[in-house]
């Protein structure tokens, strides 16, 4: 059968008014407006804990814990040279990552990674590069640009020094 304008309808529950609660009897959700009798969910300003399960323990609860999240960790943006050779440009600057769409945002830390091959010349602005990455732009003629400087880092178990905290 064809469909066109004099057979055609409405999805299912596409016309159907939102629920009206406390509305009277006639409302089909009279008295006790869909709330049951007494009890803890009757009653004005109850809300139920995300995950409660009736006093049971909860089953976030129940499964043992594993790891540990490190807050200090530094997130980076990895790209690879793969997509930065595909892109034919001769200059790569922290601004052109979001622009080239490479990053999400301008703010973001960015990672060269090494896989790929470069053919031309591209000079590469990024937070940090990886060993592959640098031989790989170095060899085809770019240049390297480290953004945000050098960062000391602390001996293990120690702070760095106050000055450059």
């Amino acid at each position: 059968m064809a469909r066109n304008l004099s057979n055609l309808r409405a999805p299912r529950k596409a016309n159907t008014g939102r629920k009206r609660v406390g509305r009277g009897m006639g409302s089909g959700m009279g008295k006790t407006s869909t709330r049951g009798h007494k009890g803890q969910g009757s009653r004005s300003g109850f809300s139920l804990m995300r995950g409660f399960e009736g006093g049971q323990m909860p089953l976030h609860r129940r499964l043992p814990k594993r790891g540990f999240t490190n807050i200090f960790r530094t997130e980076y943006t990895v790209v690879n040279l793969d997509r930065i050779a595909a892109l034919e440009v001769t200059e790569i600057t922290q601004d052109d990552y979001k622009k080239l769409g490479l990053s999400s945002s301008k703010k973001a830390l960015i990672k060269i990674l090494g896989s790929g091959e470069l053919t031309s010349a591209i000079t590469i602005h990024a937070h940090k590069f990886s060993k592959s990455a640098k031989e790989k732009i170095e060899k085809a003629g770019g240049k390297v640009v480290l953004l945000g400087g050098d960062v000391p880092v602390a001996a293990k178990g120690k702070l760095a020094p106050k000055a450059s905290r």
